[in-house]
């Protein structure tokens, strides 16, 4: 069966007439009359009563009827939907960020992306830990995501668009913020709020601690930044953020300067099995952002 032979049985079954659906197709009636036949033929399945008057569905034909319809509709929300995918200059692309990415970088991609391609908007999905990005990127809820590397998922590329140092966040009321940098080692015993178990925060916090021979003491565990941030203030410990956090500034809370504190990076990250048009735009605009921001000799993340 021919999408063309449904299309003009259905137009015959919902006009019940071969003129009146011959002129909705724009066809000659012996033409419309011939393809009928065929596809009656081609089912082994008489589709149609006619008569001088009318025309009438067989059961078969009106089971032809019911689902064909559904048929067709599906196309058309097929083919719009190819359509859609196919123009890189509109439609809605999904961007997942880690917290970090949320206080620098993603303010000034999403500018960027507002002027190189006006016709599409961002859905933003943040503060998510690198590990749900990677899902959201596995599953298809996400098209692109700011995150930490590494990256574990295979088919999922991704590049650097900035690298940061880590600070600390301490209450207000914590002895060392009289302090403008501080060591690991006068972190010795204090409670850390920490990054999610798996994520690349908590294995950099566990590190440093590790190589200072020192135990990483987990007060409380925050799934996101802002919630970290609201434990540091409210006494429950001091945590390890990145430098750009530090925008965020709430009263009961100071940064201080983590001495040796290694670069953390962070990454662009996509499906490459991902050929949508928009997909490829989107990463050649924020791609250029990030070669932009660096030929001026500052990372996108350390500004």
């Amino acid at each position: 069966m021919e999408i063309r032979q449904l299309t003009c049985f259905v137009a015959v079954a919902e006009e019940r007439h071969f003129g009146r659906a011959a002129e909705r197709l724009h066809m000659a009636q012996p033409a419309l009359s011939l393809l009928i036949r065929q596809l009656e033929e081609n089912l082994g399945a008489r589709l149609l009563d006619r008569t001088t008057r009318r025309v009438d569905l067989t059961p078969a034909g009106q089971e032809l009827l019911d689902r064909g319809r559904r048929v067709l509709h599906d196309l058309e929300l097929l083919e719009a939907d190819v359509r859609r995918e196919g123009d890189a200059s509109t439609g809605v692309l999904r961007l997942g960020f880690a917290g970090a990415a949320a206080y620098d970088v993603v303010p000034e991609l999403a500018r960027a992306v507002r002027a190189g391609l006006p016709g599409v908007t961002l859905s933003l999905r943040g503060e998510l830990p690198s590990p749900a990005l990677e899902s959201g990127l596995r599953d298809g809820s996400l098209d692109a995501a700011l995150l930490h590397p590494p990256v574990a998922s295979p088919g999922i590329r991704h590049r650097v668009v900035g690298r940061e140092p880590l600070v600390v966040a301490l209450p207000v009321d914590a002895p060392l913020t009289a302090r403008p940098s501080v060591g690991v080692g006068a972190l010795e015993g204090l409670p850390v709020v920490a990054h999610p178990p798996g994520s690349p925060l908590h294995r950099a916090a566990q590190e440093l601690f590790l190589a200072a021979g020192l135990p990483l003491r987990i007060g409380q565990v925050a799934q996101d930044t802002a919630s970290m941030l609201s434990l540091v203030a409210a006494g429950g410990g001091v945590a390890l953020v990145p430098a750009s956090v530090r925008a965020l500034q709430l009263r009961e809370v100071v940064y201080a300067e983590l001495e040796g504190s290694p670069q953390i990076d962070l990454a662009l990250a996509w499906r490459d099995e991902d050929r949508s048009a928009r997909l490829r735009a989107f990463l050649d605009v924020a791609l250029g952002w990030v070669d932009s921001a660096g030929a001026t000799g500052t990372s996108p993340a350390a500004r």
